[in-house]
């Protein structure tokens, strides 16, 4: 499984244009402080083709003429596409911000007082209406073990248990 994980990692830096549809989230969760911090990465000019049509308006990623107006978007959509329960329990999530790396961007959120994960139910739909060969990787963790989910249009949600 690692050895999947960083080739999927490495391929983000290879292609600029890219022949498939991934995201890769890394989820931790901070036992001291009762915290779920995410990081998400996604190809910033497929996340322009959801914005574009969720928003109805021209999105540019790199020339936006009002940062304020995207993040308020993204926020909006991943907050819409990403949804956890932990021990049953509907996780609310704040978006954070974002930052972009060349051909993706990192997208960052974080949750608090959140329970000590024994079960963990993680839906991702990013990008699937849009491009329906897409594949979100999900790595959880918990006492730096991870454990990963892949979600997909037919399969949009997982379940992991520690």
């Amino acid at each position: 499984m690692l050895t999947f994980y960083l080739s999927v990692v490495s391929l983000f830096g290879l292609f600029t244009i890219h022949p498939f549809y991934i995201s890769l989230t890394d989820m931790v969760y901070k036992a001291d402080v009762n915290r779920l911090e995410i990081a998400q990465k996604i190809f910033w000019d497929d996340l322009e083709v959801a914005l574009e049509k969720r928003f109805k308006t021209k999105v540019d990623f790199l020339n936006m003429p009002d940062r304020t107006q995207l993040d308020e978007m993204l926020g909006e959509y991943l907050l819409e596409q990403n949804k956890i329960r932990i021990n049953g329990q509907l996780i609310a999530l704040e978006y954070l911000g974002h930052e972009i790396e060349e051909d993706a961007a990192w997208f960052y959120f974080e949750s608090i007082d959140v329970p000590k994960p024994a079960t963990v139910l993680v839906m991702n739909t990013i990008l699937t209406s849009e491009f329906p060969t897409q594949q979100n990787i999900i790595n959880f963790y918990v006492d730096q073990r991870p454990k990963s989910i892949i979600t997909t249009i037919g399969k949009p949600e997982g379940e992991l248990r520690f």
